[in-house]
């Protein structure tokens, strides 16, 4: 039944790219529109309005380049240190982006799983082992989400445990991309006054400026590698099947560190970022669903050469940041993935290679400074506070997984003021 005060809520100048929701579209038959609240609703009022699920402009474009830089550096070293094939990473990644992004409906985030990369660079690994750790961390999140046990972690988890955890996130891409941008510093500063510059205008293709920028430069001055020679034709990749004992190598190495950091960062934090980016929004994405399609999409990856892969709080800030708002970002860059896959094979590669660091830095620094600023710091006082900082400094320092396992107790032990500070 519509709430006593729908008359004036419909009489209201519709806002921008919302429809009233008996207004069904032609497309909306197979892709259902999301749902909205204008802001006169309380959060149990049924939505007034809504949206596309898909929208077409070149916010979409640039926003759907907006996590390249968490992207292209682990994917290196799993071509170049583990031995994968390309074709396996860039098809399973581009199905598993585009699925994401028609399901939640919002720029959801594909990252790779990066406490499982850096294991695989440090302690030698095969293919088989990742294809091992990518089953066995797959049916851990399966299992925890279908269970409903993540959702029940995410519901006694204070606040300002996930704020610390923003912050400290937030923090380290902002690092890595200067760490990038250290490398061709002076383009990195250019490429970054030229996105700031652009930011002022609410409809620029912000980050798709700045990598068409930064190729030209990098192929004129010749500091990025050329332009490769495109091997086009149809590239298959073959079954990858583990056997026990790479299952056990690569869940000793591989799935064991990577598990609470997928927790915090992937599931709990991508979360509690999405409801701020997205306070109107009536979206899928919950804590719940995030660990089953985490689950789903490494299981099913795992046996056609997918590398591990989740969901990011950074990546889908970096989406929103540079103009992602609907699921047509994610499946934009899910199927440039797909393509460069199949059709190119290991040229694909070579193809995104000639993006500069300085420009995936500059992408990096823009979206990691946003989910800093998401934590807002500024609510939290006193004790509150002190423990934002210290899981800011921990996450910074070691890792998330870390900040949690310090950060919950000290947050329990303020609630219920066992200490003071």
């Amino acid at each position: 039944m519509a709430p006593a005060d729908s008359e004036p809520l419909q009489r209201e100048s519709i806002p921008p790219g919302v429809h009233l929701i008996d207004d069904v579209r032609p497309l909306a038959r197979v892709f259902p529109d999301i749902k909205v609240r204008c802001r006169r609703q309380a959060a149990g009022d049924p939505p007034m309005f809504a949206r596309s699920r898909f929208a077409w402009n070149a916010g979409e474009v640039s926003g759907s380049l907006g996590d390249l830089g968490t992207f292209l550096p682990h994917i290196v070293g799993a071509i170049t240190v583990v031995g994968m094939a390309l074709t396996g990473i860039l098809t399973t990644f581009g199905l598993f982006y585009a699925l994401s992004g028609a399901f939640y409906g919002v720029p959801m985030a594909v990252q790779p799983m990066k406490a499982a990369s850096a294991a695989a660079l440090i302690e030698p690994m095969e293919p088989g082992a990742i294809a091992g750790a990518g089953i066995v961390i797959g049916a851990f999140f399966l299992l925890i989400g279908a269970s409903g046990l993540v959702s029940r972690i995410a519901r006694i988890l204070p606040a300002t445990v996930a704020a610390g955890l923003q912050l400290g996130l937030g923090l380290s891409l902002a690092g890595l991309g200067v760490r990038l941008m250290e490398k061709q510093l002076w383009l990195g500063v250019v490429i970054s006054a030229l996105m700031l510059l652009l930011m002022r205008y609410k409809r620029a293709p912000v980050a798709l400026v700045a990598v068409v920028v930064g190729i030209i430069v990098g192929q004129v001055l010749g500091i990025a590698p050329p332009f490769p020679v495109l091997d086009f034709g149809l590239h298959l990749q073959h079954l990858v099947v583990p056997t026990w004992a790479q299952i056990l190598h690569g869940t000793e190495f591989a799935v064991l560190p990577q598990i609470p950091l997928t927790l915090t960062n992937a599931i709990i934090v991508t979360a509690a970022v999405s409801r701020q980016l997205f306070p109107r929004e009536v979206i899928p994405v919950n804590e719940r669903n995030l660990a089953l399609t985490t689950g789903l999409g490494n299981l099913l990856a795992a046996p056609f050469g997918g590398y591990l892969m989740c969901h990011g709080a950074g990546g889908i800030t970096g989406h929103f940041r540079f103009g992602g708002r609907t699921a047509t970002a994610p499946v934009l860059i899910g199927l440039v993935f797909i393509v460069l896959g199949i059709a190119f094979g290991d040229s694909g590669y070579a193809l995104l290679k000639t993006i500069p660091d300085a420009v995936l830095g500059g992408l990096l620094l823009f979206s990691g400074t946003d989910l800093a600023l998401s934590s807002k710091l500024h609510e939290h006082k006193g004790g509150d506070l002190f423990l934002v900082l210290l899981m800011a400094a921990i996450g910074v320092a070691l890792n998330p997984a870390a900040a949690f396992a310090v950060g919950l107790p000290i947050a329990y032990a303020l609630q219920h003021e066992w200490i003071r500070v």
